[in-house]
């Protein structure tokens, strides 16, 4: 296209853009985003069953972190896959796929005897949250155009979130009333609901020339990323140079190396290593793995930190951290993000927004390690900054790949969105852990958890001691979370900055 009608059609989009809108665009956002908070709430209502699990069940700190994990871990490795399945076979067939096979999911896990069976059950859960998260993303950019796709990411966005705020609080007020397997029959009644609303209300599209899903690829991502992260959880309770950490941390990397490999061989690769040459794509995946790794690990600290150091019930956590969703929410429903993003442009956004997460994640290590008034101040933080730069980096994911391959994208970014969570549960626990393990009193170590460590106790003295050396761990692993954002946000912006860049001068 010429440069004069490029700009010709930017300055006047209302005649040529509007009548090509698809009139029930919105009520297609709502329904899609109601399967999205389907797969949310699973994990935030999880994170405060912790304790109880632990309780309960007898599960140590690994047993609770692979309950996390392996949905993490299933998820992102059939994340990529699920996409192209999804552009191929239709997305909306996948939708309906999804929501079914994660109610399943819940209710196998709702009704597990045992840890073992709890994992199993979360790994299934895993296969129906990949088919939602890469549909969801990829039909709102099939259905809105460049001028609205921000504002309905935003709103994508605030509903996450908002599945942040509601988890907590609804998982509170059925551990306070039931017992843990509730959290999981709790899905049921939304995915049924979604379910009827996906078949009633969202459009079928897909790409008729797409590639065949990529199996090898999925199984070698996900076996390399359980082998890293089953090195790093096992690490600081075997010994970082003990025999399985070094085996199964070595089977990781060798498998993740020869999933690159594949990928840049493959006919019909599920990630097209040529994207990595786009510093777009590039500086917003970078900037979106570290975030999640930051978000997923505080929020595992964070809930442990509130009921088990200070000492609120399971509904008295969910309170305390509905102001973070709160926040997220307000801003994205307003459109604030929306309308900071064309004006301050990607980079800017990006930066400002990570910079304010990490703040935030430092006021809570440094201002909240006693109290909940410091936790406060950072849980707003984290807020603003998330509402910032999360729909950003969506945006810049999804602009970098060719619209037919919106499920790919979608596939990328919630692939970023599952490892850096699974990650950041798995590093910032192990920091926690071996911080825990070298400042706990003699009289507890060896314990593998908190509440192992305060059965040992004799003393009231020795349960301060216990309890101030999780605290220390907590906030140490917390400044790491924070290290790694502020990190991110200063390499996304740059890389996306040079983008613009070389667009500009191109």
């Amino acid at each position: 296209m010429p440069a004069h009608t490029a700009s010709q059609t930017e300055r006047t989009p209302q005649p040529t853009a509007a009548p090509h809108r698809n009139p029930t665009r919105w009520a297609v956002l709502a329904v899609i985003c109601l399967a999205q908070l389907t797969v949310l709430l699973d994990n935030t209502v999880l994170t405060v069953a912790i304790p109880s699990l632990t309780g309960e069940m007898g599960a140590s700190t690994a047993d609770v972190q692979w309950m996390i994990n392996a949905y993490s871990l299933v998820q992102a490795g059939l994340l990529l896959t699920a996409g192209n399945a999804a552009d191929r076979y239709g997305r909306k067939k996948m939708l309906v796929t999804g929501l079914a096979l994660f109610g399943l999911g819940s209710l196998a896990a709702g009704l597990a005897q045992s840890t073992g069976q709890l994992i199993a059950a979360r790994a299934g859960m895993g296969v129906g949250g990949a088919l939602l998260m890469t549909t969801t993303l990829a039909v709102i950019v099939q259905v809105f155009d460049d001028e609205e796709r921000p504002k309905a990411i935003g709103l994508w966005g605030a509903v996450s979130s908002l599945g942040f705020a509601a988890g907590p609080l609804i998982g509170g007020a059925l551990l306070n009333h039931f017992w843990w397997g509730s959290i999981f029959l709790i899905n049921l009644p939304v995915a049924v609901v979604g379910l009827l609303a996906v078949l009633k209300w969202v459009p079928e599209s897909k790409n008729p020339s797409g590639d065949r899903p990529d199996v090898p690829g999925a199984i070698l991502s996900t076996i390399g990323m359980t082998g890293l992260v089953f090195a790093i959880i096992s690490g600081p309770g075997h010994g970082w140079t003990s025999g399985r950490v070094l085996l199964s941390g070595a089977i990781g990397l060798v498998t993740l190396a020869a999933f690159a490999l594949w990928e840049r061989r493959c006919p019909y690769p599920m990630l097209d290593m040529h994207f990595f040459r786009n510093s777009r794509f590039v500086g917003a995946v970078s900037g979106g793995i570290l975030v999640a790794f930051g978000m997923g690990g505080s929020f595992f600290l964070l809930t442990q930190h509130l009921q088990l150091v200070l000492g609120y019930d399971p509904l008295q956590t969910g309170l305390r951290m509905t102001p973070l969703a709160l926040v997220i929410v307000v801003l994205n429903l307003t459109g604030v993000g929306a309308r900071l993003l064309p004006k301050v442009g990607t980079p800017l956004a990006i930066a400002g927004g990570m910079g304010l997460l990490a703040g935030g994640l430092a006021a809570i290590a440094i201002l909240g390690a006693h109290g909940y008034g410091g936790m406060l101040l950072g849980l707003i933080l984290m807020g603003c900054g998330i509402a910032l730069s999360m729909p950003a980096m969506a945006n810049a994911i999804m602009s970098a790949i060719p619209p037919e391959k919106a499920g790919v994208g979608a596939g990328v970014n919630g692939t970023l969105q599952e490892c850096g969570n699974g990650l950041g549960v798995a590093v910032l626990g192990a920091v926690l852990n071996s911080r825990f393990a070298a400042l706990v009193p003699a009289v507890a170590a060896g314990a593998g958890s908190l509440p192992a460590a305060l059965s040992r106790a004799r003393t009231p003295a020795d349960r301060a001691a216990i309890a101030d050396a999780f605290a220390t761990g907590v906030q140490t692993s917390q400044l790491v979370g924070a290290a790694a954002v502020l990190a991110g946000g200063a390499l996304a912006a740059v890389l996306l900055y040079r983008a613009e860049r070389q667009q500009a001068g191109a």
